[in-house]
């Protein structure tokens, strides 16, 4: 599914498209409920094995998928044996591959399906890339993921805003992952939502591990992700000479129409993130890096203990 997120969700004063819209999101707002409601009472299953659920609320560029990948790597070096969940979509292709690079992964349209299937094949953890929102599924562990260029956009939920659900679903977290830099201000607000809960807070930021190739030259760079303003900014933030940029719509597939219009009388050094590599055909590859990057998280010896007493 390609999509091209509105600017307007983004804005940090109301829209008279956030406005037109809202009684959709009100009407989006109760289907959600009447779904999670019958999720939670019929459907949902209990699993003899841990789930942890890497999601969000904020529609996409939020960073899921690198900290499940970072998740599933620390549960794997305790002696565990865990496995990814993915919903089996076609338009998720490029996260299902940078899944499978990492290790084994799990597809179906019912997560619940997936899960069963892991647990067939002696995988002892179960790790959900999105699903926060899947109510049939009662995790042990919910990690929350935001990106600091955006957080909560307007504040509206689909299509007013971004948001998948109200910011007071935070209380069926376990802890917050923000990929950026630190914002008092949110925290400030999270904890305003709490009820006296504790939920920690942890911030992360990426690490361009072929920064080597890339220095000393000008930079053209594309992506179709959630976000591509947060890539443009990162190889800014790591004092890469970025000339040029191209932005496409999230999950979208490079036509060469797409790859000449970039490339054409372009003596840039061209590069991309490592999903729209994984969408691009070799051809098209050719003359184009991948942007390799390595997830930091602060503090994250307290990180991985407070997932291991989950364990």
């Amino acid at each position: 599914m390609k999509f091209n997120k509105p600017k307007f969700w983004d804005y940090k004063k109301i829209s008279i498209w956030s406005i037109l819209l809202f009684p959709v999101s009100i009407i989006f707002l109760f289907v959600s409920l009447i779904v999670r409601i019958f999720k939670s009472l019929v459907l949902r299953k209990n699993y003899k094995i841990p789930i942890i659920c890497v999601g969000n609320i904020y529609v996409g560029g939020t960073g899921k998928t690198p900290l499940a990948s970072e998740v599933f790597k620390l549960i794997k070096s305790i002696g565990k044996n865990p496995a990814f969940i993915k919903k089996d979509y076609d338009y998720l292709f490029d996260e299902i591959q940078m899944l499978k690079k990492i290790g084994p992964t799990f597809l179906g349209g019912n997560r619940v399906v997936a899960i069963n299937n892991l647990i067939m094949k002696g995988h002892d953890v179960a790790i959900l890339d999105d699903g926060y929102q899947d109510f049939s599924i009662k995790p042990d562990f919910s990690i929350l993921c935001f990106h600091s260029s955006q957080l909560l956009g307007n504040g509206f939920l689909i299509p007013s805003g971004p948001l998948r659900e109200r910011l007071g679903s935070i209380l069926r977290a376990e802890c917050i992952v923000i990929n950026g830099s630190k914002n008092l201000d949110f925290e400030n607000k999270v904890n305003n939502y709490l009820r006296g809960k504790k939920l920690p807070i942890f911030y992360s930021k990426y690490k361009i591990k072929n920064i080597e190739k890339l220095k000393n030259k000008e930079i053209t760079a594309f992506a179709g992700i959630g976000n591509p303003s947060n890539f443009f900014k990162l190889l800014k933030e790591n004092g890469l000479n970025l000339k040029n940029t191209y932005s496409f719509p999230d999950h979208h597939y490079y036509s060469q129409k797409d790859i000449d219009k970039i490339t054409k009388n372009n003596p840039s050094k061209i590069v991309t993130t490592e999903k729209d590599y994984c969408r691009m055909e070799d051809k098209q590859r050719q003359n184009c890096e991948c942007v390799e990057i390595d997830l930091e998280i602060e503090n994250k010896t307290e990180f991985e203990s407070l997932i291991k007493s989950y364990l």
